[in-house]
């Protein structure tokens, strides 16, 4: 498996959590029970399929390192393994945090207007 995942949030959602120390999850994430995230080769999919025409996000690069047990690859979309939380996440375990936007084609794009990848 890898060594960091991604989790696409809104901005609002990401600030509040970096005040706590920690991040719930989302509506959905709590319905579900664990923190969805993506690996780099899952993001683009994620991001078509989840936050099309969505502007003010974060995408958070997670340290999955610093989440321990909590942590779980498990089958999804299409029988690939997707990381899972099944505790808050951390704030201290974000590398890195972006701000992006995703067009209402899925298409991802950095705050600075880069392109993302997918």
């Amino acid at each position: 498996m890898t060594a960091v995942a991604y989790k696409l949030l809104d901005r609002q959602e990401w600030d509040a959590a970096r005040a706590l120390g920690s991040y719930a999850g989302s509506d959905v994430d709590r319905a579900d029970g664990y923190i969805h995230m993506s690996t780099a080769d899952q993001l683009a999919e994620t991001a078509r399929r989840h936050y099309p025409g969505r502007s003010a996000l974060v995408l958070v690069e997670v340290d999955l390192g610093a989440l321990g047990p909590a942590l779980r690859w498990e089958e999804s979309r299409g029988g690939a393994q997707f990381p899972h939380l099944y505790a808050p996440l951390p704030v201290s375990a974000a590398r890195r945090e972006r701000g992006l936007s995703v067009d209402v084609h899925g298409a991802m794009r950095f705050d600075d207007g880069r392109p993302a990848w997918g």
